[in-house]
């Protein structure tokens, strides 16, 4: 299974370069509200980065089919089929699925790769199981 991973966890500098590079390739524009990966804080103040771990729960909770997994196990989202609803959103225990107010379909993680480029620490990764 293909998937983001955050590999050097403790060099996160929550620069949310990652974040901003994520965003920008998606909707065209900085903002990390919007972006497939998400820094949050642990309980001890230090950045954790909270990305998709190709569950599936948000394909689970998607009744219009949109979401599926391909053969390298990342579920995708197909845009021509989503509904907009936001099931999806609520169902992701890992608050990383996307619905951008200015958008009428949803987005997650697909794994590309553009997060790890931007990371100047090299945090991220893009692993296979």
């Amino acid at each position: 299974m293909k998937k983001l991973v955050a590999v050097n966890k403790n060099a996160c500098m929550a620069c949310l370069e990652c974040a901003n590079a994520c965003s920008q390739a998606f909707y065209k524009r900085p903002d990390v509200s919007v972006a497939y990966l998400q820094i949050g804080a642990k309980k001890d103040g230090s950045p954790q980065v909270l990305a998709c771990p190709q569950c599936g729960k948000c394909a689970e909770a998607c009744e219009a089919g949109a979401i599926t997994q391909n053969a390298k196990g990342v579920y995708m989202v197909d845009k021509k089929k989503c509904t907009g609803c936001g099931k999806c959103v609520e169902a992701c225990p890992f608050n990383v699925m996307v619905k951008a107010a200015d958008s009428e379909v949803a987005g997650k993680c697909s794994a590309c790769g553009i997060c790890v480029k931007a990371c100047p620490m090299d945090v991220l990764a893009i692993k296979e199981d």
